[in-house]
């Protein structure tokens, strides 16, 4: 008798343990933060992008640029390379800053190099197929008058189950006119790593 009691309530904690082990998905908004693994993520970007794109325009080179153009100026974002320790898809942080620049509703943009091409096949679809009224015509595309390119990087210090990861984000604004570099900024933040003693 005892023995059974003891395999039942072995069995039990058994399929209530292997119960609790299967995947459980929850929605959760989109702008919740959540570190799981302590590595760049969603809020980084999102977070980064907003503030640098705020105090990027509100330096002096907006202000002559308005002035030199009567009216907003025009913005294109072009490379952000990842010299950091891990994978960064650099495409959403260039969306999120994309998104800023648009609803900070304080300059003007255009389409990137890869989205023009597909522009510009369009335009010779319509050539042959649109009719002469809603055909749009090719030359009349507004060029790009500043240029933003950046760079993320990391460093890490380890040791053992801790680690400290310091981000740097730098972005330069570019004069595409006379190459010059009109804006510097730079963002900076670091996680707290500690890792659990029987991670799964």
């Amino acid at each position: 008798m005892n023995r059974t009691f003891v395999k039942l309530v072995g069995l039990v904690f058994l399929v209530s343990f292997l119960s609790s082990c299967g995947t459980k998905v929850r929605r959760i908004d989109v702008k919740e933060q959540r570190d799981l693994s302590g590595r760049w993520n969603d809020t980084d970007s999102r977070l980064t992008a907003e503030a640098m794109i705020k105090d990027c325009l509100e330096h002096r080179w907006y202000r002559d640029a308005k002035m030199e153009f009567g009216g907003k100026p025009v913005v294109i974002v072009g490379t952000i390379s990842n010299l950091s320790s891990e994978h960064i898809n650099t495409s959403v942080f260039i969306q999120d800053l994309q998104r800023a620049l648009i609803n900070s509703n304080k300059v003007d943009f255009v389409a990137s190099s890869s989205e023009r091409e597909e522009i510009r096949d369009e335009r010779l679809e319509q050539d042959i197929n649109a009719s002469e009224l809603t055909r749009k015509p090719h030359g009349e595309e507004i060029g790009a008058d500043y240029m933003l390119k950046g760079v993320v990087n990391s460093i890490e210090d380890k040791e053992g189950r801790k680690k400290v990861v310091l981000y740097q984000v730098n972005l330069k604004l570019y004069d595409l006119k006379t190459n010059k570099i009109v804006w510097v900024g730079e963002s900076k933040f670091k996680k707290y790593i500690k890792k659990a003693l029987f991670g799964l």
